[in-house]
């Protein structure tokens, strides 16, 4: 496997593994009437932003990040990311993967740290991950997110110093 920027011809890959994640319902707020174009807004966006794609060595994406600031003008020095894995390449290390190169990242664009802003509480595979890439949690905001499975559920807020 190998991380790359992510390329227009991409598009449509990345584009199955969004909806598929938006509708599954379990770690995205998202707005599942989103359109594709709107989709594309929020996934590929402008300088400083960045989108990656985690390609197998089959050619196949298997997953995508995008990053950049977490807040604009006096908060553009922390960073934040998002991360979607497709269900075929889950538990392959695939997320731990875009998650260290998002980092390394961050950190050489000279971003002091990364915030993410909700970490779905029932998304544990994700919050074991990033705890174990240094991130902590810093707070839960009870019943932030509506989970299909679950119902009302916690969004953390992690954090992590560079």
């Amino acid at each position: 496997m190998r991380i790359r920027a992510f390329e227009d011809a991409d598009w449509p890959a990345v584009y199955t593994i969004i909806r598929e994640v938006i509708d599954g319902g379990e770690t995205y707020a998202y707005d599942p009437d989103w359109t594709e174009q709107e989709c594309r807004q929020v996934w590929v966006g402008p300088a400083p932003s960045i989108t990656v794609v985690a390609v197998g060595d089959d050619g196949t994406i298997l997953g995508t990040a995008h990053s950049g600031p977490n807040r604009p003008a006096r908060g553009s020095h922390v960073s934040t990311a998002s991360f979607m894995v497709s269900s075929k390449a889950r538990g392959q290390g695939v997320g731990r993967a875009l998650g260290l190169y998002v980092l390394d990242w961050a950190r050489s664009a000279g971003y002091h740290g990364m915030q993410f802003n909700a970490v779905v509480d029932t998304n544990t595979v994700a919050v074991k991950l990033w705890h174990s890439l240094g991130f902590e949690t810093i707070g839960i905001v009870p019943e932030a997110f509506d989970s299909l499975a679950h119902g009302l559920v916690g969004l953390h807020v992690m954090y992590q110093k560079f």
